[in-house]
């Protein structure tokens, strides 16, 4: 049976700078995301990359005495590196400067132009250089960007327009009829009520005051917008051809979804469906307009001096650890705040006590009763039933969670396993058993309590896949499926384990 196919995109990242652990948040994000279906059986397809032209990018790039070339090749490497130490499983990680995209591009904006939906005039408006945006007076917030901030400046050119307004009614009806289409609710209903009913300018789709961009195929004074650039880069790099779209591009489009920040959906819900349409092609399922992780309850970024990169805080806690909190402390529609105190606490309780403590009590107590072997007996009691119906029941909730994209909730749904397990040693008191001469009811409850951690391992995968795999290492186990977990009772009998190890050490508060 062929399997079923499943494509997921992240937004690529800015090459302006190094990305913080706010950025980050979202490869991970969909990392846990790919992994999942992945496990589920899908045909997983999950790129990610790098958005590398502009004119703020020409500016650092002069900055610091090199070309936008130089200055975008070392930050891209510099992104590419924190994703691979964040174990995140992309398969494709694009440039908006390879050389196929670039021409792809030129042939997208002359079919576009070909089809009456470009055409040439002038653009008069307030421009923000770091967004990138042009805003009309009514849009800035105290006279400055409504996005960052920031000053903006008075700028006319010659520029090429898209007839966004066009697709207006056109988007309007296509979100009222898919509510799904956005979410969560509260981006949709943001984006119909603030950005589109109000009524849609046509989009400037050119500027002539800078050089690093994609050349505009037949009127080479003019770079093709960074917007248009971009977000083009979903189909570009799966085959995408104007003339003749591949088989590749026909197995993965439409996209699955688009995992994206909060502050990125307007391009996505409104610019690019209207890019689509005009290049007659349908429209991905799903875009996903993610929360924010705030630091200390304030946005995070580089002139705010609040910075946090990715590398320093997986130095200093594990890999798992950072993502086990962004993945848990974000809400499906709220942002998650980070401090040190707060990811040290949540180390503390849920790694290190809650799973850590378990696997390591559970597997010592396995080899000081049992010689290390997996052994069991039919000697059971109404507790043991308890517990198996939450390990069993469990996948199911993560599969709605995840199938809804409630993450967090996903996490706690595995958690449970854990906390069960925990109390289910309080309730049965094995070493009281083994002072009892009571062995067969103890490997009953030794092999629950094991066979419980292989289940919930399993489920964790997605979230914590070394950690997983050190608990598959130390179980000595190969039951590692989602298959493997329709039924209690796989984990091998007669299995050796292996040396009982700590996945992750307390951290005493006074070091």
């Amino acid at each position: 049976m062929e399997k079923k196919k499943y494509y997921i995109t992240t937004a690529i990242a800015y090459t302006s700078g190094k990305p913080h652990i706010g950025n980050t948040y979202e490869i991970v994000l969909a990392d846990a995301i790919a992994r999942f279906k992945r496990l589920e059986g899908y045909d997983v397809y999950f790129q990610t990359g790098t958005d590398e032209h502009g004119e703020k990018i020409e500016l650092k790039a002069r900055e610091q005495g090199k070309t936008p070339k130089e200055f975008v090749d070392e930050v891209s490497s510099e992104i590419k590196k924190i994703w691979d130490i964040m174990n995140t499983s992309y398969d494709k990680f694009v440039r908006t400067t390879d050389e196929t995209h670039e021409k792809m591009v030129q042939k997208i904006f002359k079919k576009m132009y070909d089809n009456g939906d470009i055409y040439l005039g002038e653009y008069k408006g307030l421009y923000c250089t770091p967004c990138e945006s042009f805003w009309t007076e009514s849009q800035l917030v105290d006279g400055k960007c409504p996005d960052c901030g920031r000053e903006v400046k008075e700028a006319s050119e010659e520029a090429y327009f898209f007839k966004l307004s066009k697709y207006q009614k056109k988007l309007e009806k296509y979100i009222e009829e898919n509510p799904n289409f956005i979410q969560p609710d509260s981006r949709r209903n943001e984006m119909l009520n603030n950005f589109i009913k109000p009524g849609l300018q046509d989009l400037c789709v050119s500027r002539t005051t800078f050089d690093w961009g994609i050349k505009v195929p037949f009127n080479d004074k003019h770079v093709v917008y960074v917007w248009l650039d971009a977000l083009t880069n979903y189909i570009t790099n799966i085959g995408y051809d104007v003339d003749n779209p591949s088989e590749e591009f026909k197995k993965w489009w439409p996209a699955d979804l688009h995992l994206i920040g909060k502050d990125i959906v307007r391009f996505h819900s409104i610019y690019w469906p209207a890019f689509l349409w005009s290049l007659d092609i349908e429209l991905p399922k799903q875009i996903f307009g993610h929360p924010w992780l705030l630091m200390n309850n304030d946005k995070i970024g580089k002139s705010r001096g609040n910075a946090i990169y990715a590398d320093d805080l997986t130095e200093k806690y594990g890999v798992d650890a950072v993502r086990y909190y962004v993945l848990h402390e974000i809400p499906f529609a709220n942002d998650g705040n980070l401090t040190y105190e707060l990811l040290e606490e949540r180390y503390n309780s849920d790694l290190a006590n809650i799973l850590g403590n378990l696997v390591n009590r559970t597997i010592s107590m396995n080899k000081k009763y049992f010689n290390n072997v997996v052994v069991t007996s039919d000697l059971k009691e109404p507790v043991d039933d308890e517990l198996i119906k939450i390990v069993t029941h469990a996948k199911e909730k993560v599969k709605t969670c995840m199938d809804e994209l409630r993450v967090a909730d996903a996490i706690d749904s595995v958690f449970e396993i854990f906390r069960k397990c925990n109390k289910y040693i309080d309730e049965t008191t094995p070493w009281l058993l083994a002072k009892d001469e009571n062995k067969d009811r103890l490997k009953t409850v030794l092999y629950n309590l094991l066979e419980s951690i292989r289940i919930g391992a399993v489920l964790l995968s997605s979230f914590l896949p070394q950690t997983a795999e050190e608990i598959f290492r130390q179980l000595n186990t190969s039951e590692k499926t989602l298959d493997s977990i329709e039924e209690f009772g796989k984990l091998e009998l007669g299995n050796t384990l292996n040396e009982p190890k700590p996945l992750f050490i307390r951290i005493e508060k006074d070091k």
